[in-house]
């Protein structure tokens, strides 16, 4: 008789651990069976039937033995009790490798199936489309995008008469181009569609947008045309005077609820006028109508308004300028430096009859056509003026310092401030209109580190500079801030 010793062992320290305590019990068990067998035969074996029951005993002991085996057998695929399902020793791969990685197995293609799918690149569109106004048009879109993989993030309804104007904000598979994404759409029953590239910021919903818009528009009466670009997307608007500066008629008037003419919409201006807003692309529906029309009356109800802060600058010989916002309230001052100012100055600035120059100031510093800064001395006295001007889908400035402060760097300054209020309003690009011998804007506009272009026409030198480069605004331009102008005797 034989016995196997357990061959169990455990990890300790890298090491294997022999059971000797489970052997120990094991080899006094065997002792015990052995006397108990010895003891039994020598009783059996000296009695008149000893040697019948040793054999019937040896036979029933073989018979259990073979049906212990036979039993073992059958049963032996069959997990053991407590089986938790992990996989063999055998099957085990080193940390972080797949057992079926470049076998083709189930796991391999999962893994590779996850890796495509986050490898996977995706695009933003912007889409709008008109279907039928009837139950299960929007499903069968929805279907056919969906088919295509495509995400819809975003779903606004324009009702119309005759239909309704579905706009989506999608995210697609970089392989399904914008044409094979209008085809699929235009076989789904949508029509008139109009697709564009989106953005992250096109990721907040219409309320928060149109809520922050507006929050914009109640701080300062300069973010009207700003807003309403953004609210209605690429378009042009423009800000018609009740009164011309040329004092010929005014534009056509408009009703209070304003006019909608398919791309085009007219709004009565606040303060008198008209806005216009155009596009050229996309008609506007009732509900952005709507929507421009109650962000314009907000902005009349609350009146002239302007962010309040400054900027306080210190020139080189230790006079500190401050830098603010004005508005109609400061055209007094702004006339009276317009007098302090040489004919050649006023010249170069407003390129025309000097004469005029003050007919100009009205329109400068209204809020509807852009912003105006203002550099004032500490007595409270203007010697420089820059503006920010919308004009239509472009932005112009301009600056105009008085002649006993020039080349200081009052100019430069002003300008970097126009600029940086330019790329916080998403403007593309800024232009200056002036002639090649103002050196000292043509100095300035170099200073800013910004690709430009230059072109001639009789005459007049414009330049242009692109933002894309431009750093976020440097200095906030309506916050209190302070900082010194240094040495910059070459800059108007």
């Amino acid at each position: 008789m034989t016995s196997d010793l357990s061959q169990v062992t455990r990890s300790r320290n890298g090491r294997p651990v022999h059971h000797w305590r489970r052997d120990l019990v094991e080899l006094a068990a065997l002792f015990t069976a052995v006397a108990v067998a010895d003891g039994v035969a020598n009783l059996i074996g000296h009695g008149p039937d000893g040697p019948a029951l040793l054999v019937i005993s040896a036979v029933a002991l073989a018979a259990t033995a073979g049906f212990h085996t036979w039993w073992a057998r059958r049963h032996g695929h069959a997990p053991p009790v407590g089986d938790t399902g992990a996989r063999p020793a055998a099957a085990a791969g080193p940390a972080g490798q797949s057992s079926a990685a470049g076998q083709g197995g189930p796991a391999g293609r999962h893994a590779a199936d996850s890796s495509a799918a986050a490898e996977e690149r995706t695009t933003l569109w912007r889409m709008r489309t008109t279907v039928r106004d009837e139950p299960g048009s929007l499903a069968t879109l929805c279907t056919a995008l969906a088919a295509h993989r495509v995400d819809i993030l975003s779903l606004q309804t324009h009702p119309l008469a005759d239909g309704t104007v579905d706009e989506f904000l999608l995210r697609t598979p970089d392989a399904l181009s914008a044409a094979e994404l209008t085809r699929t759409v235009a076989r789904a029953g949508g029509r008139s569609t109009w697709i564009e590239r989106a953005d992250t910021h096109d990721l907040v919903d219409a309320p928060t947008r149109i809520l922050g818009l507006a929050t914009r528009t109640a701080l300062d009466a300069a973010e009207l045309p700003l807003a309403l670009r953004q609210l209605l997307g690429r378009c042009t608007i423009r800000s018609q005077p009740a009164v011309p500066l040329n004092g010929g008629r005014g534009p056509e008037p408009v009703p209070v609820e304003g006019v909608l003419e398919e791309t085009r919409m007219r709004l009565r201006a606040p303060e008198g006028g008209v806005l216009t807003v155009e596009r050229p692309y996309l008609p506007f529906t009732p509900t952005e109508f709507a929507r421009a029309r109650a962000l314009v009356e907000l902005d009349g109800r609350l009146g002239p308004r302007l962010p309040r802060g400054e900027q306080v600058l210190t020139l080189p010989e230790g006079n500190d300028i401050t830098v603010r916002r004005i508005d109609a309230d400061g055209l007094e001052a702004a006339r009276a430096m317009h007098e302090r100012c040489s004919p050649d100055t006023l010249a170069m600035r407003y390129h025309g009859p000097v004469g005029n120059a003050d007919r100009y100031l009205n329109h400068l510093l209204s809020p509807r056509f852009g912003r105006t800064l203002a550099a004032r001395t500490a007595s409270g006295r203007v010697v420089g003026l820059g503006h920010l001007l919308w004009d239509g889908d472009e932005t112009e400035v301009a600056l105009l310092v008085e002649d006993d402060w020039q080349r200081r760097g009052i100019g430069a300054e002003l300008l970097s401030s126009l600029v940086s209020m330019a790329v916080e309003a998403g403007c593309e690009s800024v232009y200056a209109v002036t002639r090649a011998a103002n050196t000292g804007m043509v100095a300035a506009m170099r200073g800013l580190g910004l690709p430009l272009d230059y072109q001639v026409e009789e005459g007049t030198l414009v330049i242009t500079a692109r933002l894309g480069a431009a750093p976020a605004a440097a200095r906030p331009p309506y916050g209190i801030a302070r900082g010194t102008l240094g040495d910059r005797s070459h800059r108007n």
